[in-house]
């Protein structure tokens, strides 16, 4: 497959420095993806401009032949995915040539080769520090619970939001710097809440954009044994970690309602309790509850942190 030439970094979008955007991406892989994986990694090779530096973790298993060009780091242990993401970001940091870094799906697929363009394109904008893509499955069409607000009119309405997606999204170098890394104690579930919260009160800016699109195939949230409990868990933690005290119950006794409502079968029922009770219980890392301001910002983009 022919590629576009590569332009002169005189073309390029650049930061507020002058020089050039330089954009990686982050793949996690328990192995069990190897042709959906080659396909996505095919994907970002033809990405139109530079090329991509790619980091694959193996998270806990060997990892299949990767392309040239492209470094992979196998782990003993399953880290998780804020775990595997944090070795992934160590990886890509160490190069020194990496200002935003892409976090991508190993079963997604960048379908427009335009992607890494429009990622070096917005955060030419010193205030953005989060994008998150447009995930669509095999058809085009996006599930309602991968639009990250409240109320939204459909998923192709773009701008400021206060979450972003997992399987699809680029994160500049310098809101790690600032914020920290991913919370490795997370291990699965609402670890991209944890770092857009920290983002947001930090001063930085969170887009979702439509047209930056991960196709993925069409799942079931609840897909995986430990959804119900580390939903549960983490929930309680994001809590602790960084809502003022006085948003602490109302939060967490929200989405108790939430959750009775959605009445899930008995046994996720019993997990979710599990991990709720885990969450109150166990360490969560450090708390800096976030600034009125953010929760006022929260507000006013739709989505209070009460829910």
């Amino acid at each position: 497959m022919q590629t576009s030439p590569m332009p002169s970094t005189d073309t390029l979008p650049v930061r507020s420095g002058g020089s050039p955007v330089r954009v990686g991406a982050a793949v996690l892989t328990m192995g069990t993806r190897p042709v959906e994986l080659a396909a996505l990694l095919e994907s970002v090779r033809v990405q139109d401009g530079p090329p991509v530096p790619v980091v694959v973790v193996g998270n806990g298993c060997a990892l299949p032949p990767l392309p040239d060009g492209v470094q992979g780091i196998e782990l003993e242990t399953n880290l998780g995915v804020s775990g595997g993401r944090n070795k992934a970001l160590e990886a890509l940091a160490a190069r020194g040539d990496i200002d935003v870094v892409m976090y991508l799906d190993d079963d997604g697929l960048l379908p427009d080769p335009q992607t890494a363009g429009r990622v070096r394109e917005a955060f030419t904008d010193p205030e953005l520090g989060i994008v998150g893509f447009r995930i669509a499955d095999e058809t085009g069409e996006t599930q309602r619970r991968h639009v990250p607000r409240l109320r939204a009119t459909g998923p192709m309405t773009a701008g400021p939001v206060t979450t972003f997606l997992g399987g699809g999204n680029a994160v500049r170098m310098t809101v790690v710097e600032q914020t920290g890394d991913w919370p490795d104690e997370f291990f699965f579930s609402h670890e991209e809440t944890d770092v857009a919260w920290r983002a947001l009160d930090a001063g930085w800016r969170i887009d979702y954009r439509p047209d930056l699109v991960l196709q993925h195939p069409r799942t079931s949230p609840a897909r995986h044994a430990v959804y119900y409990r580390t939903t549960a868990r983490n929930r309680v933690w994001l809590a602790r970690r960084h809502l003022p005290a006085v948003l602490i119950p109302v939060y967490l006794g929200m989405w108790i309602m939430v959750t009775m409502v959605r009445r899930p079968p008995l046994a996720g029922a019993r997990a979710w309790w599990g991990g709720f009770f885990e969450g109150c219980r166990k360490g969560c890392g450090p708390r800096t509850p976030m600034k009125w301001r953010t929760v006022w910002t929260m507000t006013r983009l739709g989505r209070p942190p009460i829910i």
